[in-house]
This record gives C-alpha cells, structure tokens and sequence, in this order.
C-alpha cells in the first residue's frame, strides 16, 4: 500500500479532521525516524498514516481499537511490517496484541503520544504555533503532570531504552517533523 491509498482509506474511515492531524503528525514522526534509523521511509511513514484509521469508528467502545484495520489491510495485502507495527502500538492497554520487538514497532509505540504532547505545546504558545516551539519548551512542560495529563509519558521515555535515542534528541527529531508539516497540521 503506497501514502496515496493510506490517506484515501485514512479519510475513508476518519471524518473528524483532528483525527486525521494526529495521524498525519505520527506518520511524519515516523519518517523522520526511518531517516534516522536509515529505514524505509514509506513503509514506516504509511504505518503512522494508518494506525489510527479503525479508531473513529470503535469511539464508543475503545477497546475495540484497533481491530477493523487488521482485516482491512490483510485484504489488500499490505506488508506485515505495517500491520504488526500497527498491533504493537497498542500494546499494554489492548490484551490481545503484542509487544513491540523491533525498531519500526517501537518507533511508533514511543512517537503516538509525543506528536500529541508537542501539539499541546504549541496550543500553550501565545501564536499557537508549532514553529514557536522549541526542545526546551518541551522539556519544562514535560514533567508537569497536569500538563497533557492523558499523554503517556512512559511510553515516549521508552524510546532511550528501546530505540537508543536520549529523550531530548527524540524530542527534536518529532519536533522537527512536525514542523515541516506545520501547514497540513494548521494554527
């Protein structure tokens, strides 16, 4: 499955444009952590595209989430790679799939909530604007807990032991891609 027939069945599945940011932001993240790691940039960017795609629909009984993609991208025969980064990303709070157990899986378990907390940073930023924020504003939101409180924290601070990058390097290379994208996220 290439970008272009990700977004389609992303705005297929996804009516709330919210929704659809959060995972246009994931999916720049994980680009970002292809070309980090020198992985496959498309491959890793269209699993960030659809990793919310099923969650929209399941809003009324979240655990549900995420299931209806699976079959979905099985019936195209999408790479396994994407399907099982997808199942890993909800690891720990859905009983039935696994953890994470390579980088790509653990790339995206570990960017899903920091695309949501740098966006609520940008919120705080008297422009409300991405290109305002910096690693350092980031920081002193981090450990205020009332701060984004839904945001799981542990799961971003993975990424030193999972993925070998110090927090505030992860915090620029998610920042960074987000910035680049400032335009399709909005204001």
């Amino acid at each position: 499955m290439n970008r272009e027939e990700a977004y389609k069945l992303v705005t297929d599945w996804t009516k709330n444009p919210n929704l659809i940011k959060h995972m246009l932001a994931v999916e720049a993240i994980m680009r970002a952590l292809a070309k980090h790691f020198s992985e496959d940039e498309e491959l890793w960017g269209v699993a960030g595209l659809l990793h919310d795609a099923d969650y929209e629909m399941f809003k009324d009984e979240p655990k549900k989430h995420p299931s209806k993609i699976f079959e979905e991208l099985e019936k195209r025969n999408v790479d396994p790679r994407i399907i099982n980064s997808i199942k890993s990303h909800a690891w720990g709070w859905k009983e039935d799939l696994p953890e994470p157990s390579n980088t790509m899986e653990w790339s995206l378990y570990c960017c899903d909530e920091l695309s949501g907390f740098i966006i609520a940073c940008a919120l705080v930023r008297p422009d409300k604007k991405l290109e305002s924020v910096t690693v350092e504003s980031i920081q002193k939101k981090w450990p205020q807990k009332s701060f984004a409180a839904g945001v799981k924290r542990e799961h971003v601070e993975m990424s030193e032991a999972k993925l070998g990058i110090l927090l505030p390097e992860f915090m620029q290379i998610a920042l960074t891609a987000l910035q680049e994208i400032h335009t399709e996220l909005g204001p």
